[in-house]
C-alpha cells in the first residue's frame, strides 16, 4: 500500500473459471483483454461486496462478490476472490522459507513491523521464481476450489524497506499474474495506487483498494480498471466519502479492522 501508516486488511485468521463464466450473465461482468493467457472473468462493477478474509461466514443477503482466505472455501453462487499473502511470510512460518527471506546487511531478517511478518526476497529472478512456485501452489488451490480470482497481498512491501524496489514488485506480480491466468483466474492489484497505471505491465485485471477514500485514491483505481474495483473502508466517515464520490460505480464496503464475523463484539459491515 502507498502509505505505511495505513491500517491494512490482512486481519485474517491464522489460518474457477467455469463457475464464473456461468455467473457472468447474472453479474454483468466482462472478460480480460487478449493480453491474458486465458479467458478470465472480472468481478462485476458496482456490486454488493463482502470482505471475509478474517473468517468466512454466510454472506449477507444481496452480496454478489466475496473475498476469502485461500484456506477457506468459496461462497456458492457468488463471485469469489481468493486471498493469498504473496510478498511476506505468515507469522511463525519463517523456517519454511529458508534463504527466501529478505535479510539486511548484517544478515538479520527484515520484518514488516506493523504485522510481524518477514518480508520475502524478490530482488533476483531466481528467488522471485522460487517464491512464485510456492505462491502458485496456493493459487492452484484457489482454482481447484472454484474461486474466480486471486488477491495477492503486500504488493506494497517495497514501500516499507529500501532493500526492495518497485521494479522488483512489478516483476514478481507479473509471474503470479501469468500463472493465475493460466489457471483461468483473474488477478487483483492490492492497494499501491501509484502502480495502477502499470496494470498492463503487471498483468493485473482489477483492484482491491483499502481506504482509497481516505487517501483520495479511488479515482486512480477506477480509471485504470474501468471501475472493476472493490473498496474496503474502516471508518464510517470514509465510507460516506467513498459512497458520495463513487457509490454508483465501485463495489464499496465498510468493515471492522479485524475483519471479524457476525457475532463477534467488533463486527462491522455497512455498504452505500
Amino acid at each position: 500500500m502507498p502509505h505505511t501508516s495505513h491500517p491494512r486488511s490482512r486481519r485474517r485468521a491464522l489460518v474457477g473459471a467455469a463457475a464464473a463464466a456461468a455467473l457472468c450473465p447474472l453479474l454483468a461482468c466482462t472478460t480480460a483483454d487478449a493480453s491474458t493467457t486465458a479467458s478470465v472473468t472480472l468481478p462485476p462493477v458496482h456490486a454488493n461486496f463482502d470482505y471475509q478474509i478474517g473468517e468466512p461466514y454466510t454472506p449477507p443477503a444481496g452480496v454478489k462478490v466475496v473475498s476469502r482466505d485461500h484456506t477457506a472455501s468459496p461462497a456458492k453462487g457468488l463471485y469469489n476472490i481468493c486471498y493469498v499473502n504473496a510478498f511476506q511470510a505468515q507469522p511463525g512460518t519463517e523456517d519454511e522459507w529458508g534463504d527466501l527471506l529478505l535479510r539486511d546487511g548484517s544478515g538479520k531478517v527484515v520484518y514488516d513491523e506493523d504485522w510481524g511478518e518477514a518480508m520475502l526476497d524478490i530482488r533476483t529472478a531466481d528467488k522471485r521464481q522460487r517464491i512464485a512456485d510456492r505462491v502458485d501452489s496456493w493459487i492452484d488451490s484457489c482454482a481447484d476450489k472454484g474461486f474466480d480470482a486471486v488477491e495477492p497481498d503486500n504488493l506494497d512491501t517495497f514501500d516499507r524497506t529500501n532493500l526492495l524496489s518497485e521494479s522488483n514488485a512489478k516483476a514478481f506480480i507479473k509471474l503470479l499474474s501469468t500463472h493465475a491466468h493460466d489457471k483461468g483466474l483473474a488477478i487483483g492489484q492490492k492497494n499501491t495506487a501509484e502502480l495502477a497505471s502499470a496494470h498492463k505491465e503487471m498483468g493485473t485485471d482489477f483492484a482491491v483498494a483499502e481506504e482509497c477514500a481516505e487517501w483520495n485514491e479511488c479515482g486512480d483505481y477506477a480509471d485504470a480498471y474501468d471501475d472493476h474495483v472493490v473498496v474496503i473502508e474502516y471508518a464510517k466517515a470514509n465510507l460516506k466519502k467513498a459512497c458520495s464520490q463513487f457509490g454508483d460505480r465501485l463495489s464499496i464496503v465498510l468493515r471492522d479492522v479485524d475483519v471479524s464475523a457476525p457475532g463477534s463484539d467488533g463486527y462491522v459491515r455497512e455498504t452505500c
